[in-house]
């Protein structure tokens, strides 16, 4: 492993438990933006292209499932995406992703919880660099997909190391097993970072919702 440039994700990486992680990020809320991008974190950014590419401009609402300070959100909102609702179990993220003022609702939850949302409510949602480890469980996708109306997408990165072992693609399976979504898009493997930590790796999918 390459030597980490952050205090901040060098805690995060080394949490074990949700309390562990929702201090580490409460800690580090302050300065991720900062850090993170000096990394060259490009995920929040670059999930756009996904969404873009298999969500109608215009259709909505849509959830930022693990939105953390909202990078996601206004840059989505540019690219005609007016209504963005954001979920985040941090409630120090979710203060700073409110200073943003792209998202119309902010719900603080756990993914791998029941969550507060109808069925079918939204017209998609989209999740990058939550499904990693020592994150959200590979069953959150459960409550996502519910959430999410039929013919609408779920869109979301999931960490190389946790993809096998983490359950990620087992519950793939699963859901489409279940007639709950069918795949549409899986890209290779691709840097989280662009600058530093050259071996972490994600891969992003696609799934419309059934």
């Amino acid at each position: 492993m390459s030597e980490r440039m952050s205090e901040g994700l060098e805690k995060v990486y080394a949490a074990r438990t949700a309390a562990g992680l929702a201090d580490a990020y409460s800690s580090w809320s302050t300065d991720y933006d900062r850090e993170t991008l000096s990394l060259g974190y490009c995920l929040p950014f670059l999930i756009a292209a996904w969404v873009a590419r298999h969500v109608p401009r215009g259709d909505g609402p849509l959830l930022d499932a693990g939105c953390g300070t909202g990078l996601s959100g206004p840059y989505l909102r540019a690219l005609g995406y007016p209504d963005i609702e954001g979920l985040d179990f941090s409630a120090d993220m979710l203060a700073l992703a409110a200073q943003r003022g792209a998202y119309s609702a902010l719900t603080q939850a756990a993914l791998g919880d029941p969550l507060p949302y109808a069925d079918g409510r939204f017209a998609a949602f989209f999740s990058t660099g939550v499904f990693t480890e020592g994150h959200a469980p590979a069953s959150g996708l459960d409550e996502l997909v519910r959430a999410t109306r039929p013919g609408g997408h779920a869109v979301f990165t999931v960490r190389d190391v946790v993809l096998e072992r983490g359950g990620f693609r087992s519950r793939f399976v699963e859901l489409e097993s279940a007639g709950s979504w069918r795949p549409v898009e899986e890209s290779p493997p691709f840097r989280a970072f662009a600058i530093a930590e050259p071996d972490v790796f994600v891969q992003a999918f696609v799934f419309e919702v059934l």
